[in-house]
């Protein structure tokens, strides 16, 4: 199933941009890590996105539920899934309320990297 359109296109560049954080190891370093914001009014870190993608769009609670919403096709809802499970995966290994060093050092990240990564690829 395809939609030309998305019912809410800010929430879906919200979760464009927090799926663009995750997908991102040097973004990460530098602004989660070394707190290296582009501005004084700047925050960002894992949990923020996380709470982006989970609580405020409810995207990965149910990536089907969000088609015609926020996401526009299959590929994408499928995509979401795969970001939902191994974010899933990496939530129950280290704890929800690691820090994000600890997150970014297991064994799990690059798989939550790697699912980001195909995740905006097919969401832009």
């Amino acid at each position: 199933m395809s939609h030309e359109f998305v019912n809410l296109p800010e929430m879906r560049k919200e979760i464009i941009s927090a799926v663009k954080a995750l997908s991102d190891t040097d973004y990460q370093q530098r602004v989660w890590i070394d707190q290296i914001y582009p501005n004084a009014d700047f925050f960002d870190d894992f949990t923020l996105n996380v709470n982006v993608l989970y609580d405020d769009t409810t995207v990965l609670d149910d990536p089907a539920a969000a088609l015609g919403q926020t996401l526009a096709n299959d590929a994408e809802v499928a995509a979401m899934q795969r970001l939902a499970g191994r974010l899933g995966d990496i939530l129950d290994s280290v704890g929800r309320d690691a820090d994000d060093l600890t997150f970014l050092q297991s064994p799990l990240w690059s798989g939550v990297v790697t699912a980001a990564q195909e995740a905006l690829r097919v969401l832009t």
